[in-house]
């Protein structure tokens, strides 16, 4: 089985950061946010992987060849003029064969079982089937409407009324008869190829019940780094075991001085925290400096901002 990963995206909620840093490579307990799916597939076996990059293409290349990573064939997808997640997809379709395959965003932080999830789908006999996780915010955020255990609507953009306390994961395991209902410009994959699929087969929900984090906005990525949402440990052994790399806390290069405090923080490479500051709950991206008796809270800092949240 192939999986195609989401990763061309500008990443516009977390800008200023994502000027300099794309989103796929937005570091989360020190490994940027790509190598956690990547670590997945690997474990559950999905070893040809086809990447759609745009912002800051080389960088994620890169990054990628940097990590080394053994046993994953990479090909990249390379969009001159982004084109969504259906456009996206549907640029990619020669590159898939007549089997099933597994869709992910680049952007989250889950531990799902993508074996089990396979064999959901497999048993379902539909053609789509989407990861969806229980969460008290999905109205706020976007809840599906499910009947009789398929999804039938987003958001009630199809004005069925349907709604639930779950949301898409962002994860989807897709027919190739999904490619009949994408378009090759710009789109979205649930206004074209999801749809498409609730009209001609249906589209099954697996339910998540696991660990799942969006790290999208500024808030969610502090959460994803200190607060309740922080990577459970046998997601931290999944990525350490598949990928030989084990997220951590501060950087092996960064220096702490004497006297400076760091408090439930992220330190990068190259990041710098000087006497008697204090960092706390807080993520110093790569090259970040905090001045001699600075206390920095609730923030992300890069080499040139700082963006502080409301807890």
């Amino acid at each position: 089985m192939k999986a195609f990963v989401l990763a061309a995206g500008f990443g516009t909620r977390l800008r200023p950061f994502t000027h300099r840093i794309p989103k796929p490579l937005i570091p989360v307990l020190n490994l940027p946010a790509l190598l956690y799916t990547f670590a997945l597939l690997k474990d559950a076996g999905i070893t040809d992987i086809i990447c759609n990059i745009h912002h800051h293409a080389d960088d994620v290349r890169e990054s990628v060849a940097s990590f080394g990573i053994e046993g994953l064939a990479i090909s990249f997808s390379e969009e001159t003029t982004i084109l969504g997640t259906g456009g996206g997809l549907k640029k990619c379709e020669q590159l898939f064969d007549d089997e099933d395959f597994l869709l992910i965003n680049s952007d989250i932080i889950t531990d799902i079982d993508f074996s089990a999830f396979i064999r959901h789908h497999k048993l379902s006999g539909l053609p789509g089937t989407l990861a969806l996780y229980e969460t008290p915010e999905a109205m706020a955020i976007g809840c599906i409407g499910i009947e009789n255990g398929q999804v039938k609507d987003f958001r009630n953009m199809r004005n069925t009324g349907l709604k639930s306390s779950l949301i898409y994961t962002g994860t989807a395991l897709l027919s190739p008869k999904i490619f009949r209902y994408l378009n090759e410009d710009f789109s979205s994959i649930v206004d074209t190829g999801f749809t498409g699929l609730i009209d001609h087969g249906g589209l099954g929900a697996f339910r998540h019940s696991g660990s799942w984090m969006d790290i999208g906005t500024p808030e969610d990525y502090l959460d994803a780094n200190n607060g309740k949402g922080m990577l459970p440990e046998r997601l931290t052994r999944r990525v350490r075991d598949a990928i030989g790399i084990e997220p951590h806390r501060i950087a092996a290069d960064a220096w702490i001085a004497s006297g400076a405090r760091v408090i439930r923080s992220v330190i990068g490479s190259r990041c710098m925290v000087s006497r008697n500051a204090v960092v706390e709950n807080s993520v110093l991206l790569p090259g970040a400096v905090v001045a001699e008796g600075e206390c920095l809270l609730n923030s992300i800092r890069d080499r040139e901002n700082t963006l502080q949240t409301i807890p």
